[in-house]
């Protein structure tokens, strides 16, 4: 098949949604489909160049909602070219904008929600929420109501989506989401991670990877760590990823007032070696997040044998339980240091039974391949006989295709 993906963006700052196209986007290409990819970047943002796809680039934009006039004619004019369009996110205008352009097309366009129905939303931010609600029923109403497919990668997540926007009207379907950890020297992955990180050498790390924003819940993570960190000198918090919100001088400054800032590093966004080697470097994931679809760094931790210390509010929390890959708590300090306190109280045998069934659950539950097997039968059934004519119908008619304006 052909597929088309489109984004607001494909900066890697913006998280799980971009790696997740990577990561899918790379094994679908290795197993003979061809991907593409439509966004609202400017053309010369740096990061399009290591996306390794071609990316058709329709900005800048000048604001969050991503708004660009090029994006759907691009799409009325090319998506013919394609078996398949799928959209990820949702409350930006490249959504609405494959609607326009496909909803009265024979091309089937699917939707990842990637949690952004999730009505924590509306709990945290009703006056953001109260504005969606204004163009709910013109725009993203719409684009869920006649696509092929909105995708949700866990029944946790489906089911949460039905509770934010009584006018809701979807063809739900479940694909696991999925990722891969890549083979590395992980003693030189962890040694440029703690010459990156010097604080945290000969340390039991407790790790956080991912944005640093406020639905994640770092701060929760340092009050309980600083209640727990008289229990053994060596344990030091590492809180890393991209800081779009100036969130971090706020945490320093918290840290600092519980009297644990010398054992609190904040290194950014980590990636390549530098990201494995602080899994690999670690001694046990913590992610006590208010809000958390599927949390692909979760999946990656498991995968390097890091158990999670995750809050009930990230969707693959029951998983993560039923197999015993990890704690899980309430997404409150106390449930946080309660399960900061389960993780130190168990012997050396445990938390080694725990690192060996963590790498077994990646393994068994969130491989890439087990994604791309779902997403690809997803397609080829909902889609596949359209799929079929439109590639006889138009097999050399195919075009080399150009971001035009």
């Amino acid at each position: 098949m052909k597929i088309l993906h489109v984004l607001a963006s494909v900066d890697p700052r913006a998280g799980g949604p971009v790696e997740g196209v990577r990561r899918s986007g790379i094994a679908m290409q290795e197993a003979g489909h061809e991907i593409e990819v439509a966004t609202c970047d400017a053309p010369d943002d740096p990061y399009l160049a290591a996306f390794p796809f071609p990316v058709h680039a329709f900005g800048p934009t000048s604001n969050r909602y991503s708004y660009s006039a090029y994006l759907a004619p691009w799409l009325a004019n090319h998506a013919k070219r394609f078996d398949a369009v799928i959209v990820h996110g949702l409350w930006q205008y490249h959504g609405f904008a494959t609607w326009k352009a496909l909803h009265d097309s024979d091309v089937p366009y699917y939707v990842y929600a990637h949690g952004m129905l999730d009505p924590w939303f509306k709990e945290a931010y009703p006056l953001k929420h109260l504005k969606k609600w204004l163009y709910w029923p013109w725009a993203e109403y719409r684009v869920l109501r006649d696509a092929r497919a909105v995708i949700f990668t866990t029944e946790e997540e489906r089911t949460r989506a039905r509770q934010s926007f009584w006018l809701y009207r979807a063809r739900e379907r479940i694909v696991p989401f999925g990722t891969t950890v890549p083979e590395v020297d992980v003693a030189s992955a962890r040694e440029a991670f703690l010459q990156a990180v010097p604080g945290a050498r000969g340390k039991r790390i407790v790790l956080f990877l991912g944005r640093v924003h406020a639905k994640k819940g770092c701060d929760l993570l340092i009050d309980a760590f600083a209640r727990v960190a008289q229990r053994d000198d060596a344990l030091h918090l590492v809180i890393a990823g991209p800081d779009e919100t100036g969130w971090a001088a706020s945490l320093r400054a918290q840290a600092q007032a519980a009297g644990i800032a010398h054992r609190l590093s904040l290194p950014g966004m980590l990636q390549g070696d530098l990201k494995w080697g602080a899994f690999y470097a670690s001694d046990v994931f913590a992610l006590p997040s208010h809000q958390e679809n599927f949390g692909v760094a979760v999946a990656e931790a498991l995968g390097c044998g890091l158990p999670a210390l995750i809050s009930d509010k990230v969707n693959v929390w029951r998983e993560i339980e039923e197999d015993g890959a990890g704690l899980i708590a309430t997404d409150t300090v106390d449930g946080t240091e309660k399960s900061l306190i389960r993780w130190l109280e168990l012997d050396d045998a445990a938390r080694a039974a725990m690192r060996v069934q963590a790498a077994r659950t990646f393994h068994a539950r969130f491989r890439i391949d087990t994604m791309v097997s779902a997403l690809t039968s997803l397609l080829e059934t909902r889609g596949g006989r359209d799929s079929e004519a439109n590639r006889n119908k138009l097999a050399g008619l195919r075009e080399a295709s150009q971001p035009s304006r």
